[in-house]
């Protein structure tokens, strides 16, 4: 069995690599997302920066490993084998659950699913080992006052920094304005002193208090001279900052540079215990085990790993150059920092998320009251806020989401309660209180306007919903994992093993592809919004339409071909798959729409208010075509599932005849959009007239035998007279797009529309 117990560590130290990547993945979201969103520096300096202190910070780490060596259970009650189940447990559920998270682009706090993945694995055990006789309590198992912590932790850190985050923007930009470079001559020195000295006591206080050179004697000096410490450093960073202003050096740069070093410093020192330290406790209790255990494994209890950790600093390096390759290399890391800067871009953009019930009401009720603070608020007032918050003298660096003012207020206030937080003993959340710091600073510089608030309000709500179903499915999958153990023993363990594992590389290739698929489109988007050259922006706008469009058209002709052919075959497998298929499809045809409009602002006001009528025409017919492949399969879909009598043979060949032109008009449509020849649409509007009248001509066949046919067929004849019907309205539709089609293209089609009629 040593062997045995042997493998289970070894497995999860290989899970501890995996999870240093993808906890650095969900994590990076705390440290890069001020740089990055304000474009303090290329990316590849910023994460130079951001390697650097998380290297730092792990390699001088003491390894706080006590929260998994008896922070949660109390260790002298549990067996070897009782630990080792719960351990393998915890890393299990962490892994799936961070990578799951880390697909979605959604932050996660790695704490919260350490802490309640081993309070639900170990109440399971402790519950396994009350039924089999043991004269104990919950209470002399558990130690619940840490999980009870971190759930205060989490109500506290999502009230206060939000709270502050709002305030402390408000007051910034209120100094500033969004004009901010004309307003530095003499305020940027005090700024820089303000948030300097705070980044120094965010290190001292929360970075660097548990790293190995700080020796007791250190600690005592540094806490005995803190009142001493912040004035002299802001003293001595105001002369600094101002000094660095004078020689032409952006010092809010610097502030972002430094509070992103420090955030990355703080979080590998402190969190690197979420990602190893279960695994390092293992192999303590293996060691242990191997040592004095005798080889019973259910009867040798653990009471030795109440002693404090001592981790190798090799296994402290090792973690270091894990974290920094996985932050350089990780495109998951890229996917969770643009859901918060997504949240809180100054400029319209791609909204990730979707419009909520709970949403909608809470912008209401903001419009009611910011309709009433207007009306009581006298008319100078509110002319002299206006000045101070006019977004339109916003000045950001190219392909910016905000600007380096915000950027300097999230980094140095987060730093600032997380050291606050830590001082006063409250376990905040480095993840809890950088997001919603972000958010209250981006609600603060009036980022969520009406066409966007009720999007990021959902995504806030999403986010905070993720952090609490973190913690319930911890608790819940770690406890149903450890059960599974505990009663299948070595076999169960194996199986979990070769499970994780294949759920891992499944994860990634899907991401990969997912990733794949999504850039071409996303990087045009982004061209086109963050472009200064007017004179570009409608000829990539214009590329942008046609291959979102050309997308649905393609989609639609495809998924016209599928339904009729499932109706004739009668195949009720294929017309359910086409149900849920067009149901994602309106999703995707309204945030496309949502997007081309956002970039239909960016055009110079003559040629917007021209060319938005052919636009918006185009995107309504779209959305026709999607509404008769809605309907057509609705109506064939219950048909076919009640079992009822399929088309017969000779409506069948009919309707094959109409599938093929139908599928040719289709292919003629999106050859003609790869092309861009409009002067062959009237040839292609002229060949939809044709199509229809053949189609009325077979509607009034089929609609003749309804009345003088044979009843038992009158059911599926009712199924395909409807297909005819949503059939014709879709060819005109497509007759219709084309005209949209070619007005977009050429602003005089008018003058030729004899031609093309």
């Amino acid at each position: 069995m040593e062997i045995l117990f042997l493998c289970v560590v070894f497995f999860l130290f290989l899970l501890a690599v995996f999870d240093l990547s993808v906890g650095v993945s969900n994590d990076a979201v705390n440290f890069l997302n001020s740089a990055i969103g304000s474009r303090a520096a290329s990316f590849k300096r910023v994460l130079i920066v951001a390697s650097i202190g998380v290297f730092i910070g792990a390699a001088m780490s003491n390894g706080m490993m006590d929260i998994a060596r008896h922070g949660i259970f109390r260790p002298e009650h549990f067996s070897f084998y009782d630990l080792i189940c719960i351990f393998m447990a915890v890393m299990v559920t962490d892994i799936i659950l961070l990578d799951i998270f880390n697909s979605l682009g959604m932050p996660t706090s790695t704490t919260v699913s350490m802490v309640f993945e081993l309070l639900g694995a170990t109440f399971v055990v402790a519950l396994i080992k009350m039924a089999g006789g043991v004269d104990l309590g919950l209470n002399h198992l558990l130690n619940t006052e840490k999980a009870l912590s971190v759930i205060l932790g989490i109500f506290l850190s999502v009230a206060i920094a939000f709270f502050f985050g709002t305030l402390v923007q408000f007051i910034s930009r209120m100094i500033f304005t969004f004009n901010y470079r004309s307003r530095l001559k003499w305020k940027i020195g005090i700024f820089g002193g303000i948030c300097a000295t705070a980044i120094v006591y965010f290190l001292l206080i929360k970075g660097v208090k548990d790293l190995t050179f700080m020796t007791p004697e250190v600690k005592a000096w540094v806490k005995a001279h803190t009142a001493a410490i912040i004035p002299g450093c802001f003293c001595l960073f105001t002369v600094l900052m101002q000094l660095l202003h004078v020689c032409k050096v952006n010092v809010l740069k610097v502030i972002v540079l430094m509070g992103t070093f420090a955030l990355a410093m703080a979080f590998a020192g402190n969190d690197l215990v979420n990602f190893i330290g279960v695994p390092l406790s293992g192999l303590a209790s293996y060691q242990d085990y191997v040592a004095n255990g005798a080889g019973d494994a259910q009867g040798f209890l653990m009471g030795s790993l109440n002693g404090p950790a001592n981790t190798p600093i090799y296994f402290l390096i090792g973690a270091g150059v894990i974290m920094v390759v996985s932050l350089a290399t990780s495109k998951k890391a890229r996917n969770v920092t643009k859901t918060e800067i997504g949240l809180g871009s100054q400029q319209g953009g791609d909204e990730m998320f979707g419009s909520s019930r709970i949403s909608r009401r809470l912008v209401r009720w903001a419009l009611s009251l910011l309709s009433w603070v207007r009306r009581v608020t006298p008319p100078r007032v509110r002319r002299w806020f206006n000045s101070r918050f006019n977004t339109d003298e916003t000045i950001m660096d190219q392909g910016a989401s905000f600007d380096l003012i915000r950027g300097s207020v999230n980094l140095v206030l987060a730093g600032a309660l997380i050291a606050f937080g830590t001082s006063l003993k409250l376990p905040l959340s480095t993840t809890f209180v950088t997001f919603m710091v972000a958010m209250g600073t981006s609600l603060a510089d009036r980022a969520w306007g009406r066409e966007s608030a009720v999007f990021r309000i959902t995504g806030v709500i999403s986010v905070i919903g993720g952090w609490f179903l973190t913690a319930a499915a911890a608790f819940i999958g770690a406890g149903i994992i450890v059960a599974a153990m505990h009663y299948g023993g070595h076999w169960v363990m194996l199986l979990l093993a070769a499970l994780t594992i294949l759920l891992i590389f499944r994860s990634n290739r899907r991401f990969s592809r997912k990733n794949k698929d999504e850039n071409g489109g996303d990087a045009l988007f982004q061209a086109i919004i963050t472009t200064q050259d007017k004179n570009q922006t409608w000829a990539l706008l214009l590329m942008y339409i046609t291959e979102q469009q050309q997308t649905f058209l393609s989609y639609a002709g495809e998924k016209y071909r599928d339904i009729t052919a499932a109706f004739i075959s009668d195949n009720a497998g294929v017309l359910n798959k086409a149900e849920s298929s067009l149901t994602k499809q309106k999703t995707v045809l309204k945030n496309a729409r949502r997007k081309e409009t956002l970039c239909l602002r960016q055009l110079p006001r003559e040629m917007a208010i021209e060319k938005s009528t052919w636009f918006y025409l185009s995107n309504n017919l779209c959305m026709n075509i999607l509404y008769n492949l809605r309907r057509i399969n609705e109506v064939c879909r219950e048909h076919v599932e009640n079992n009822f009598m399929p088309l017969p043979q000779r409506y069948a060949e009919e309707c094959e005849l109409l599938r093929t032109r139908i599928s040719t008009l289709f292919d003629d449509t999106l050859a003609l959009m790869q092309t861009g020849e409009i002067e062959t649409i009237g040839l292609l509007r002229r060949h939809c007239d044709e199509i229809k009248d053949t189609i009325s001509d077979t509607y009034h066949r089929a609609h003749d035998q309804l009345r003088d046919g044979d009843a038992s067929a009158m059911s599926v004849l009712y199924v395909y007279v409807n297909m005819l019907q949503e059939t014709q309205e879709m060819v005109s539709s497509i007759r219709k797009y084309l005209r949209a089609f070619a007005k977009l293209r050429d602003s005089e089609f008018r003058t030729r529309r004899t031609i093309l009629a």
